[in-house]
């Protein structure tokens, strides 16, 4: 968000509960750099609707929503990237915690958090700055670090999520066989070895098969 953008914030706020949407509407206006804030319950086109709104900050209410939140935070990332999503009346649960932030969100605001507390997000978060309970953050790191580590240990194969086929199929490729002559070494339909080529391509980010088997001997199981 550019520098002018932060100075006139549009805010979604969605809420299954009237009440709280009407009181954090009626706040966030009166902040200076807010310049409009609406509201929505949750229902089953939510999403597409904060989308179209094209808000920069979407406060989020858990409570009342029919589908797990990350799924819902994702879904909103996805159909508008640039949105900026701040989940409040939050517990201080780790798990959920770490969750959320998987699925792309910037703010994560307790029940306990004042109205003030909740404009204050907002705005820091307008301003490039992600928002967290202090008592998480050290939750946050150590997971980090227990992900980073697990990943280091794995396999270079298994970091990339090829399953035993698919490395085998890798390794013909990087010797120059033709689907049909893979088909015909590991008696298989040319459609199935068609299939595998386009998994491996898909996982390893790649979008032709020679660079494929490249990826896959730079990663350190291929000769």
């Amino acid at each position: 968000m550019t520098e002018k953008a932060v100075l006139t914030i549009d805010v979604c706020v969605v809420s299954e509960n009237r009440l709280l949407r009407d009181v954090l509407t009626k706040l966030l206006r009166k902040k200076a750099g807010i310049r409009s804030v609406s509201a929505l319950a949750f229902s089953d086109y939510t999403v597409n609707q904060v989308a179209k709104g094209r808000a920069h900050i979407l406060l989020l209410d858990p409570a009342g929503a029919t589908r797990p939140i990350p799924q819902v935070v994702a879904e909103a990332k996805d159909s508008f990237p640039e949105l900026q999503v701040i989940l409040i009346g939050m517990q201080a649960d780790l798990e959920t915690f770490v969750g959320c932030v998987g699925a792309g969100i910037a703010g994560y605001v307790l029940k306990d958090a004042s109205g003030n507390d909740l404009a204050q997000a907002v705005i820091s978060v307008a301003h490039g700055l992600a928002v967290c309970p202090p008592d998480l953050c050290l939750g946050l790191f150590q997971y980090v670090a227990l992900e980073s580590k697990r990943l280091a240990e794995l396999s270079p194969c298994r970091r990339l999520g090829l399953t035993n086929r698919e490395q085998q199929l890798a390794s013909q490729i990087r010797a120059g066989s033709t689907n049909k002559e893979i088909a015909t070494k590991f008696n298989l339909s040319e459609q199935t070895v068609k299939n595998h080529i386009h998994r491996i391509l898909r996982k390893v980010g790649a979008s032709d098969r020679h660079t494929a088997a490249e990826i896959c001997r730079v990663q350190g199981f291929l000769v």
